[in-house]
C-alpha cells in the first residue's frame, strides 16, 4: 500500500489495466451497445455507478464478510447498486434506458464489476477501491466512445449524441458498421493496433 498513489492507481485503471484492451473483459456489452456513442456513454456511465458504489461498500466490509460467502455477498452488494441505476435511467432517460435494454440489467455479472470486487475492492481500503472504480470505469467509457464514434460515424455518416451533432461526413454510410460484424470488426482491429504498439515498445526496451 505505501508505495500506491492515487494518481497512479487512476490511471492504471485507463492504461495497464484497461478493462478491455488488457483485462479482455466485458466484451459482451462492449460489442452489443456500441452502436453509437450516446449507448455508449450511458453504458459506461452506468457501469461506473456501480463501480464506484460496490467497491466503496465491499472494501468497507470486507473484514466483515466471510470468505466462504464473499461472492454471494459481492452479487447481492452489486445487484442492489445496479437496481438504483436502472431505476434512475428509467425515471430519467426513459430513451437512452429502452435504447440499452437487458444490458443495464447485466451489469450484475458484468466481468469487470465483479472482477475489481474480488481482485482489489476486498484487498484494499475504501479510498484506493473508490480510486481503482474511477480508473477503470474511465478506462472503460474511453474505450466505448472510440468504439462507438467508430460505428457511428462510419455506419451513420455523423455522430449525433443526446441530439447534439458533434461530426459528419459526406459518405455513403456503411451499414454493416453498425450490426455485430462492424462491432468485431472495429474492436479486433483496435485490439490489433494496441497488441503491436505494445509489442514494439517491448522490443525496444530489450534492445
Amino acid at each position: 500500500m505505501a508505495d500506491m498513489t492515487i494518481s497512479g492507481e487512476y490511471f492504471r485503471g485507463i492504461v495497464k489495466d484497461n478493462p478491455i484492451f488488457s483485462l479482455v473483459l466485458g466484451l459482451c456489452p462492449t460489442l452489443a451497445v456500441t452502436t453509437s456513442v450516446e449507448n455508449a456513454i450511458g453504458m459506461a456511465g452506468a457501469a461506473l455507478f456501480v463501480l464506484i458504489g460496490s467497491n466503496a461498500m465491499i472494501s468497507a466490509l470486507r473484514n466483515q464478510i466471510p470468505s466462504i460467502t464473499r461472492i454471494p455477498m459481492f452479487i447481492i452488494i452489486i445487484c442492489t447498486f445496479v437496481t438504483i441505476i436502472d431505476m434512475l435511467m428509467e425515471a430519467y432517460t426513459p430513451p437512452l434506458y429502452k435504447s440499452l435494454g437487458i444490458f443495464i440489467p447485466l451489469i450484475v455479472v458484468n466481468c469487470i464489476i465483479i472482477g475489481r470486487a474480488e481482485a482489489y475492492a476486498s484487498k484494499n481500503t475504501v479510498k484506493y477501491s473508490i480510486v481503482d472504480a474511477f480508473g477503470i470505469g474511465t478506462g472503460f467509457l474511453l474505450v466505448l466512445v472510440l468504439i462507438g464514434a467508430i460505428r457511428e460515424l462510419l455506419g451513420t455518416g455523423a455522430i449525433v449524441p443526446f441530439g447534439f451533432k458533434l461530426i459528419s461526413i459526406n459518405i455513403t454510410p456503411a451499414t454493416f458498421m453498425i450490426l455485430p460484424g462492424g462491432a468485431f470488426m472495429t474492436i479486433g482491429v483496435l485490439m490489433a493496433m494496441v497488441n503491436y504498439n505494445r509489442i514494439r515498445k517491448a522490443r525496444k526496451g530489450g534492445q
